[in-house]
């Protein structure tokens, strides 16, 4: 079963896959406003014929928009909180560089998340 991981934000949205029971960061994908976010991830739906789409969803207004967005592309849920700090971490115990860190931090977070849910809920 194909799962991506999305971790919603306003200007970018971090996206992880699993074709099993193991995340991995896949990438980053910058937005200027909901409804373009909206049709971006839809047509990544579309490529990647995804099985299952789970989003993190935090607390207070972000959570609030966070829902929103799930319910728009027929998503599952998934509680986030802490997940961007745990994917800073866990790229710094990596060693991964500072410059890539920045550019994935998303996509990371969107591993933990996933990773997460597949070890709960899978």
């Amino acid at each position: 079963m194909k799962t991506l991981g999305v971790d919603y934000g306003r200007k970018k949205i971090g996206l992880a896959i699993s074709e099993g029971m193991l995340a991995e960061p896949w990438k980053v994908v910058k937005v200027n406003d909901f409804e373009e976010t909206i049709e971006k991830t839809l047509q990544i739906l579309k490529e990647l014929r995804v099985d299952k789409v789970v989003v993190g969803v935090s607390e207070g207004e972000m959570g609030k928009e966070s829902k929103r967005f799930a319910k728009r592309i027929g998503a599952e849920i998934f509680d986030e909180t802490l997940s961007t700090y745990t994917a800073q971490e866990l790229s710094r115990e990596a060693k991964v560089g500072r410059k890539k860190r920045k550019n994935l931090e998303d996509a990371y977070a969107a591993s933990v998340m996933l990773q997460s849910y597949l070890d709960n809920y899978v």
